[in-house]
Formats: structure tokens, sequence, C-alpha cells
């Protein structure tokens, strides 16, 4: 059984984590920008299959991992916590590019959006370190069923993360026009994101999300 405050914290974990800046967003907006928006869908689908595959085998390895040795988690809530002060400041230092810049790129067919947004998302080590890091310590052994919260909780992060990504798709050649000509609005978002992530990274230390 998957308890709901588990849920409620890898939810709050998946949105500030979609909402900042990193390469599946980068790639996501210029393709949407450039090509297109049904250039953009199929990319995300891409995306989509990354994170199902980050799934697949970050829980068939981890609930065994968790269920001989518990004492790992704290030294992967630990990691996770840090990873995110590392993007907190990342977000909200000055100087930062912003991801809906238009940018030159050529046209590509669907088999290789599709491609990139696959590869886009396994290389992308924001995904990598949610998988093995954050997630994980949302776990409760003591409920049993390792395997099946580990897969519950990481559906959950794949559907935040695939609804906020389609409505940047759908809107990124408005937002790109919109923030270019409002900067502050820019500023205003990377501020709240990263404050977001810094927030949840000290509750993540303190055990205040398990």
């Amino acid at each position: 059984m998957v308890e709901t405050h588990a849920v409620l914290g890898v939810v709050s974990v998946a949105l500030g984590m979609v909402l900042s800046p990193g390469p599946n967003m980068m790639y996501l907006v210029s393709r949407s920008i450039s090509q297109g928006r049904r250039a953009g869908i199929i990319s995300l689908a891409g995306v989509v299959a990354g994170f199902l595959a980050y799934l697949t085998a970050a829980n068939l390895g981890l609930a065994v991992l968790f269920a001989a040795v518990p004492e790992v988690l704290a030294a992967i809530r630990l990691a996770g916590a840090g990873y995110l002060l590392w993007l907190a400041w990342k977000t909200i230092r000055p100087g930062g590019a912003s991801v809906f810049s238009v940018r030159e790129v050529p046209d590509d067919s669907p088999l290789r959006l599709f491609t990139m947004g696959l590869v886009t998302n396994l290389l992308n080590p924001k995904i990598a370190i949610l998988y093995v890091s954050v997630i994980p310590q949302f776990v409760d052994l003591g409920a049993g069923h390792v395997l099946f919260q580990g897969v519950v909780l990481g559906l959950f992060q794949i559907a935040v993360a695939s609804t906020v990504n389609l409505s940047i798709v759908l809107a990124a050649g408005s937002v790109a026009g919109f923030l270019a000509r409002r900067p502050e609005w820019l500023r205003a978002q990377r501020i709240a994101m990263g404050s977001m992530l810094g927030v949840l990274a000290v509750m993540l230390a303190l055990g205040g999300l398990l």
C-alpha cells in the first residue's frame, strides 16, 4: 500500500524538478518552437519512454537492494537532498539562460524526434538521480511490497512530468514571445522554482518528507 504522504511528496518533488530548466525541457521547447507542436509531442513521447525505462530498471534493482540493506535509504536521502540543493542554485543563480529562448535547429523525422527525446532523457542526470536517490526514500519498507510502491510512485512522477511537459510543448511558442518581452517574469519564475526545490531539499535531508 502506498501512503498518501508519499504520493504527495513525490508529486511535489516531480513538479519542482520538471519546472526547473534541464535537458528535457530545453529539447522539448527548442523543438516545439522551431518545428511545431506535433514535433514537440513526438519528442515528448520519447521522453516518456525514457521515464519508463528508468522506472523499470531502477525498481527491479532497488527493490532487492533496499530489502537486503535498509540503511542505504539514509544515504540515498542525503544524496537526493544535496542534488536538490544544487539544482535549486542552478535555477536561481544570476546569468542563467532562459529555456524559452529561440534556437535554430534543423527539422527532423518523427523517428529521430522520438529517438532524440528518448536519448535526451536517458542521459539526463536529473532523472537518473531522481529515480536512484529521491523517489526511493518515499518507499516504506515496513509496509511491504517494495517493488509495487516504487512502481506506483514512479508512475505518479511520470504523470506529473508528462502533463507539465505537454503543457510546455503546447504553449512554448506563446511563452517564448511573452518572456522575451518581459524578462522580469522569467526571473520571478526561476526564483520561485529554485526556492521550492531548496525547501524540498531541506525537508528531505531532515526526513520531513518521510
